[in-house]
């Protein structure tokens, strides 16, 4: 099974059997149900919603039908198109809609599409508000408007400047001293929509633009997850163009990556570290990131005054901490970067803003910058789910092995040692166990995610 429902939407494979995978039917049903939800949710004479989608092969037909399904149910659409998920996040409360949808799957490969759901403030809806969604997928309760009630598709291809426009006007972002410094970056944008609003972003800086793979058309050029080993094309761009750095993105753009001018990462989980890092230098405050986060930020956080907190994975989850703990800045260690002055969504406009002042203040290359922070290494390792793994009940066993140890299971479960930690949990996004490990050396966390990988198969076999 393929389709995936969970707090980060409705995702599946495109093509298949109805009910297993994201197929037309699926698409028309969840988007009904989402519908109907707004509905209720918002009783009103007339609603509006936005939709917009990243560059997804699927995207254009995917897009098609959810919008004339919110047409059918009496719903006004604002189409924007090919855009970003922040974009149409800061799109929803600019229209004075009530509700949003993004059809991305974010970082999974070219065959996965989704259905992201979002409420009025531009903010992904929760698990409970899901459930509902879910429940009136399931029954069917759907009444669809008379031919003269019907709703409206209206275009506005105008987002993505205007989001631009937001972040510029930010108080942080420096854009004066940005322009001062003449950087030169390489963009890889992934052949999604990253290849176009990032570049118009650092154009609008003074930045030189290098594109690589910046053509909007879905034919992702290498697994579009921001990892090491998917980037040499951008490694040897940076290199060959003497680059002061790179960005990469995912498909969405609500992640996002730095390599340094030696074509080395800095680090997925350091880009919010960073922005951190400068966000706090000038507004002190707390932190939020989720569990399978760098302990890193909790050091910065720490450094600069401020209280860090992790919450569970999902970004619904560490949105409802950081307005809970009033924080300055947050996000997540996959390269999402939320910052509150802005709008309470990974953004990875706001964070490519963010880090080029922090540049141009420090006035040193990006390697120089990474060994400024805490070092340490993580490992991500995952188990594909089969067919009558008991993933709960082997996360209960590894609990009770280690419950002498620093336990937190309010998202599958962690364990921290002192000199690292281990994150064992269900993947929302994918059929797998994920492992995240976090230690002093790159060979102590893989081999902690190998120790871990073992002891689940024991336990499974067993």
């Amino acid at each position: 099974m393929t389709l995936i429902k969970s707090i980060s939407g409705i995702r599946g494979t495109i093509g298949g059997q109805v009910g297993e995978n994201l197929t037309p039917i699926d698409a028309v049903k969840f988007a009904a149900a989402y519908g109907v939800w707004l509905k209720q949710q918002r009783q009103k004479e007339k609603h509006k919603v936005v939709v917009g989608r990243d560059a997804r092969i699927s995207g254009k037909m995917i897009q098609n039908l959810v919008m004339n399904t919110l047409v059918g149910l009496g719903i006004d659409v604002v189409d924007v198109g090919l855009s970003t998920t922040p974009t149409v996040e800061v799109a929803v409360p600019l229209e004075h809609a009530d509700g949003g949808i993004i059809l991305t799957a974010s970082h999974n490969p070219k065959q996965w599409n989704a259905l992201k759901l979002l409420n009025e403030k531009g903010e992904f809806i929760d698990a409970v508000e899901g459930g509902k969604i879910l429940d009136i997928a399931e029954s069917d309760a759907m009444h669809f408007a008379d031919v003269d009630s019907l709703g409206r598709i209206t275009k506005n291809k105008a987002y993505i400047d205007l989001h631009i426009i937001e972040v510029l006007d930010l108080d942080l972002v420096n854009v004066k001293a940005i322009e001062e410094e003449r950087f030169k970056v390489v963009v890889d944008g992934v052949n999604s929509t990253g290849g176009i609003a990032i570049p118009l972003l650092l154009e609008r800086l003074g930045v030189e633009v290098i594109k690589l793979y910046c053509e909007p058309n879905g034919h992702f050029p290498h697994n579009p997850e921001p990892l090491k080993e998917h980037l040499t094309d951008l490694s040897d761009a940076v290199k060959k163009h003497n680059a002061d750095f790179g960005i990469v993105v995912d498909p969405d753009v609500d992640r996002l990556a730095f390599m340094d001018e030696n074509g080395d990462m800095f680090g997925e989980e350091y880009t919010l570290v960073a922005c951190a890092d400068y966000v706090l230098s000038r507004t002190p405050g707390n932190t939020v990131s989720n569990m399978s986060s760098t302990r890193a930020l909790r050091d910065v956080t720490e450094k600069h005054g401020g209280m860090y907190e992790a919450s569970a994975v999902g970004e619904v989850n560490v949105v409802n901490l950081m307005k809970k703990n009033n924080v300055v800045i947050g996000g997540e260690g996959n390269g999402g970067i939320i910052y509150p002055d802005s709008h309470y969504g990974r953004d990875a406009l706001v964070g490519v803003a963010l880090f080029l002042s922090l540049l141009a203040d420090k006035k040193m290359s990006v390697s120089a910058l990474r060994k400024t922070y805490p070092s340490y290494f993580m490992g991500k390792k995952k188990i594909e789910l089969t067919p009558g793994l008991d993933v709960d009940g082997i996360l209960k066993s590894i609990e009770e092995r280690y419950k002498n140890e620093q336990l937190t299971t309010i998202d599958g479960v962690k364990i921290d040692f002192s000199e690292s930690w281990v994150h064992l949990r269900k993947s929302n996004t994918e059929p797998i166990i994920r492992i995240y490990t976090e230690a002093k050396s790159q060979e102590e966390a893989d081999t902690l995610g190998d120790k871990f990988i073992a002891e689940i198969g024991a336990i499974s076999n067993g």
